[in-house]
């Protein structure tokens, strides 16, 4: 069975892979997700044995590379030293669209307000987090219950509770 060239099919499927590539991992990292698809659509094309359906194969490499690219994302963290998060002070931008859930986040107890931003700005998880806080993930666990508590309780509108 004889495959069309390869051009032919970044020709036809270009965009497609880029709109997948881009929806799965967003505009930043986008254009290398697709890239690294058809990378990998480039060095098993030649082992192809039909002809078949090219587009859906094509977007389910770049749906597997989108998933290596979360995947790596998770296994690396941001910062060299989570610990040194904790220590960091929480600055609200004064144009940040939400400077009222960062004031209510600065107003919260040190640990408490440690704990959330390692979690959520450091993008750490439980485990990180206890480390640079020098406690258990348990602990860090219910340090960032207790504090979207609160937070949930502070920014509840008084008219919806009733």
């Amino acid at each position: 069975m004889s495959l069309p060239p390869f051009q032919h099919l970044v020709d036809a499927h270009w965009r497609d892979v880029a709109r997948l590539a881009h929806g799965l991992v967003g505009p930043v990292h986008g254009d290398d997700v697709a890239q690294q698809a058809w990378t990998q659509a480039l060095a098993a094309y030649p082992r192809l044995t039909h002809a078949r359906n090219l587009r859906s194969w094509l977007l389910t490499i770049t749906h597997r590379c989108a998933m290596d690219h979360h995947r790596a994302a998770r296994r690396t963290s941001p910062h060299d030293d989570p610990a040194s998060l904790a220590e960091a002070p929480v600055v609200v931008p004064t144009d940040a669209p939400d400077g009222d859930l960062w004031a209510r986040v600065a107003a919260l107890p040190e640990r408490q307000r440690d704990a959330v931003v390692l979690r959520f700005v450091g993008d750490l998880d439980h485990r990180s987090v206890a480390a640079a806080l020098g406690t258990t993930p348990g602990m860090s666990r219910r340090l960032v219950s207790d504090a979207m508590a609160t937070l949930r309780l502070d920014l509840t509108d008084p008219e919806d509770l009733r």
